[in-house]
């Protein structure tokens, strides 16, 4: 029987339950309260654990076992090791080999290494995943191939379903550089550093078992303490964790595009137009190629002008700490590492701090850092002539991409999206986003080779960009001339069947992702 739908707020079709799960639809930015208490993992006694802290086990397998993996749970991975995993792969085929079936996959994030995931969804391993796919992983879910429905969250989201406890974790399984007997570990040293992290900060607090797994074990105590061993039930020491080379991101370099370089210029001549850079401003861009072009035209502002940045947030590269390490950026809070320069600035610089997305990007906090951030420089898929964003999939509907911390950063006090007028002939800004990720009331400006549109919401940066000489437009201008040059696109061919749905920041539904027609 198919689930019933409904319109959310932003008038999207959306199922009312998901994989058997009661959903609320979108009501809203701030309309929706969470009621009651975090979650909470069962309680334990450190008298079960054994007393000279010494918790290695000889392998996975017996770690999942002594886990106690069982048809149906739920098991989460990060994904700091990104295209270079070996860990995650590893798991589902153990449980295969042990005939479990219908386990959901809660990755922080998923790659085209992680295609070998297929065959376990085939097999009935794995019921459905709840995060993001990239390449074959999406392809197959926008096919319609997947039992369960997939689910979407931000980083923030994700970290907030845990805690809310809407996504329960029975085991989490974290890949881990280095780490003592004990479970305390870090991604700064051995041979598959990959700097912090964070993201398997909330699986290791609310999971009812967690395991560590390195290839680096070290004597007690592992310092410094990314993930503590209070909370780590059993660690496991493997041949390899990850490939180096493949750990590192690919996106870490700056783009050689006329085009791209161009929208890098005219997004830093708008920030330093607007007024929003000042001497102890607060930014965050991306690890893309147009992105870090941004950062070093900003890096170059803040010398000419002599000031700093007070602080910033990564996905930190070689850019970014260089501009730590001469002066012009005084903190780095660092949720992700991209590249072997940044994991050295990390293990060396005490201004370059690994932090969890819950300090970042938690809605459910107490208040949390993007809000407070002056600047933020995103990318984005589609946008459309009311400022609603897509980055999760592409013109013809496949899914491609995560959210990432792409809505998180939205409550940032002016989020930018610099992006090009057309992609492969394919226009960018249209009537209507595809998949709608994040509502046009939070992004504030688009910048795009032929024009900087500003949202009509934002007055004020109107009004500060008036006599720039900046080349200011309105979105509907910039999308005629798209349309000139490469005509009206056609939309996606897609079918009814709901293959995943999209969580806002709050844990309620804006978008649905329907099955794409094959030919």
């Amino acid at each position: 029987m198919a689930a019933e739908l409904v319109k959310n707020f932003v008038g999207r079709t959306v199922p009312a339950e998901v994989n058997g799960k009661k959903q609320v639809p979108y009501l809203g930015n701030g309309k929706y309260r969470p009621e009651g208490h975090r979650y909470g993992p069962p309680l334990v006694c450190a008298e079960d654990y054994p007393a000279d802290g010494n918790k290695v086990v000889p392998n996975l397998k017996e770690a999942l076992q002594a886990a106690g993996l069982k048809d149906g749970m739920v098991i989460s991975t990060h994904h700091h090791l990104r295209n270079g995993d070996l860990v995650a792969n590893e798991v589902f085929k153990i449980a295969s080999e042990m005939k479990i079936k219908d386990l959901v996959w809660f990755p922080s994030a998923s790659f085209p290494c992680h295609a070998e995931i297929i065959k376990y969804l085939d097999d009935g391993t794995i019921h459905h995943i709840e995060g993001s796919m990239n390449g074959p992983l999406g392809k197959y879910c926008s096919m319609g191939k997947m039992r369960g429905t997939a689910i979407l969250r931000s980083h923030g989201g994700r970290y907030q379903a845990v805690e809310d406890g809407e996504v329960i974790i029975d085991i989490a399984v974290l890949a881990a550089p280095e780490a003592d007997a004990f479970g305390n570990a870090n991604g700064l040293h051995g041979p598959s550093a990959c700097g912090g992290l964070g993201f398997g900060l909330a699986d290791s607090q609310y999971a009812h078992k967690s395991i560590i797994v390195t290839d680096n074990l070290v004597p007690f105590p592992c310092i410094p303490m990314q993930l503590h061993g209070n909370y780590i039930d059993y660690v496991v020491v493997v041949d390899k964790i990850g490939i180096p080379e493949m750990i590192v991101s690919g996106t870490t370099q700056i783009t050689k595009s006329p085009d791209r370089l161009l929208i890098a210029e005219l997004t830093a001549k708008f920030i330093e137009a607007a007024g929003l850079i000042y001497d102890e401003f607060s930014f965050q861009a991306g690890a893309g190629g147009t992105s870090l072009s941004i950062g070093i035209y900003i890096h170059e502002i803040l010398k000419r002008k002599g000031w700093r940045a007070r602080w910033s947030i990564g996905g930190t590269t070689k850019y970014s700490t260089q501009m730590l390490e001469e002066g012009q950026l005084e903190y780095m809070l660092d949720g992700q590492t991209f590249d072997h320069n940044a994991v050295e600035s990390m293990d060396k610089n005490d201004n370059h701090y690994a932090i969890s997305v819950f300090h970042t990007y938690d809605y459910h906090s107490k208040g949390f850092y993007l809000s407070m951030m002056d600047v933020v420089v995103l990318g984005a898929t589609e946008v459309d002539v009311n400022f609603n964003g897509n980055v999760i999939t592409h013109s013809d509907g496949l899914l491609l991409h995560g959210i990432g911390g792409w809505q998180n950063c939205l409550f940032a006090k002016c989020t930018i999206l610099p992006i090009p007028l057309f992609r492969n002939r394919m226009p960018v800004i249209l009537d209507q986003v595809t998949t709608l990720v994040g509502p046009g009331s939070m992004v504030d400006v688009i910048v795009t080779e032929r024009g900087i549109a500003i949202n009509p919401l934002r007055k004020d940066l109107i009004d500060k960009t008036r006599h720039s000489g900046l080349p200011i437009k309105t979105i509907e201008q910039l999308k005629a001339e798209a349309e000139a040059i490469c005509g009206k696109p056609a939309k996606p061919e897609l079918e009814d069947d709901i293959v995943a749905i999209i969580k806002w920041v709050d844990g309620t539904v804006i978008d649905s992702v329907r099955k794409v027609k094959t030919k």
